[in-house]
């Protein structure tokens, strides 16, 4: 099933960040260019480094200056996850453009790309939140919350994975059509966010 060989990659990849547990540390992807291991191992990346960097943008005492160059890192990393999702998107829209579309198909509420970004996070929060539950310096009603926050969790995977694997299962039939638009964020675009039009 597509969405264990996805979350299996995104495991993969929050546990090398964590070798080093660094936001500054070099990346490297360890899949070849051009195939869809390397755009899943890649838009976790961007995911797991982004989450560290909303922790550390929350530290009360942190430096104004230190603030806005992380806020502008976070921006970056925000349109970098919405390209990958985009490139991921354009890897299914490949994988089925032959299949015949029954008279009857439906359209999803959002494309499988988007699904799998969602199962991205999913096991960034299932990792933090295990590193919770395994404190020792915690307690016991901390560990107890967290455990039950965690079995939770592991539902969302179940019934999210269960949803991706559904859907991707049904475009490959005919049943359901992809249809992806493209994001248009416009705080980065010089001609469309009006105070960076104004600076030019």
């Amino acid at each position: 099933m597509f969405s264990k060989f996805a979350f299996d990659i995104f495991e993969e990849s929050i546990s090398k960040y964590h070798e080093k547990d660094d936001v500054y540390q070099s990346f490297s992807n360890p899949y070849p260019k051009g195939e869809i291991d390397h755009l899943l191992y890649r838009k976790n990346w961007i995911d797991t480094v982004q989450w560290h960097y909303e922790d550390i943008i929350r530290d009360p005492n942190i430096n104004a200056q230190d603030a806005l160059v992380l806020k502008r890192k976070i921006d970056a990393s925000n349109q970098d996850r919405t390209d990958l999702v985009e490139y991921i998107d354009s890897y299914f829209l490949n994988k089925y453009q032959s299949v015949e579309i029954l008279e009857d198909a439906t359209i999803n509420t959002e494309s499988p790309a988007w699904a799998i970004d969602r199962l991205s996070i999913l096991a960034l929060k299932i990792y933090h939140m295990q590193e919770e539950v395994n404190r020792t310096d915690a307690s016991a009603t901390h560990i107890e919350k967290c455990t039950h926050k965690l079995n939770i969790l592991l539902e969302q995977r179940k019934d999210l994975s269960t949803a991706i694997d559904q859907l991707l299962t049904d475009i490959g039939a005919g049943r359901k059509y992809m249809k992806v638009y493209k994001q248009m964020k416009m705080y980065n675009d010089e001609e469309l966010n009006p105070v960076l039009r104004g600076t030019k």
